[in-house]
């Protein structure tokens, strides 16, 4: 354990750094929100930086918000399965349509962040529980929320909090080992928001998102 909080101490001052950049995000517009969900539905098994390239190829090419499935399609290049993932920006169009315009702001209660992580994987197409946590701590509101990747459970296998990786994760399971990883960092002084940061930077060697 003393490896991961060594590590941990290293890197926490950009970790912090990052995380207030994540804040700000939710002081945006509503266009910019949704362009970070855009994000986070490209990403499963996805690279995130070529996730966040298509995401930039889409703003500046005025298809984030108007553009056809075709179009879309044309600029996820390195996005996984982009058919499907074209689609389902389309259809989170619609979901979050106000009018004429995005209205996302809307439909989140900051009150109860738990609560708008359930609507979000009910309702927004190829999003889960882990997408919804992405997606809220990326704009600043995943205070208390695992990011429950491939990386984040081989790395809480390592430390003894879950005994073997799932194939897959119903709600419940999500929850339990949610709830188990909680208790851990706490012990350890780590808060839950940074953890993903901390195990993504060890894959990776950068603190992105």
């Amino acid at each position: 354990m003393r490896d991961l909080l060594e590590e941990y101490r290293r890197k926490k001052p950009d970790i912090k750094k990052r995380l207030n950049e994540f804040r700000r995000v939710y002081k945006k517009s509503d266009k910019d929100i949704f362009a970070e969900l855009c994000f986070c539905i490209f990403t499963p098994q996805a690279k995130a930086v070529l996730c966040d390239s298509a995401v930039k190829r889409l703003k500046a090419k005025g298809l984030l918000f108007k553009g056809a499935s075709g179009d879309i399609r044309r600029c996820l290049s390195g996005v996984r399965f982009p058919n499907n993932k074209a689609r389902y920006l389309i259809e989170a169009r619609r979901v979050f349509k106000n009018g004429k315009q995005l209205g996302i702001k809307n439909k989140i209660d900051l009150k109860d962040l738990q609560k708008t992580r359930d609507w979000i994987a009910k309702y927004v197409k190829g999003v889960g529980y882990k997408e919804a946590s992405h997606f809220l701590r990326n704009i600043g509101l995943g205070k208390d929320m695992a990011i429950l990747d491939r990386h984040i459970l081989k790395n809480l296998k390592r430390y003894g909090v879950i005994k073997k990786i799932p194939e897959s994760l119903s709600r419940k399971e999500y929850i339990k080992i949610e709830e188990r990883m909680r208790d851990f960092f706490k012990q350890l002084n780590i808060p839950m928001e940074e953890v993903d940061l901390l195990f993504w930077s060890r894959e990776t060697g950068v603190i992105f998102k």
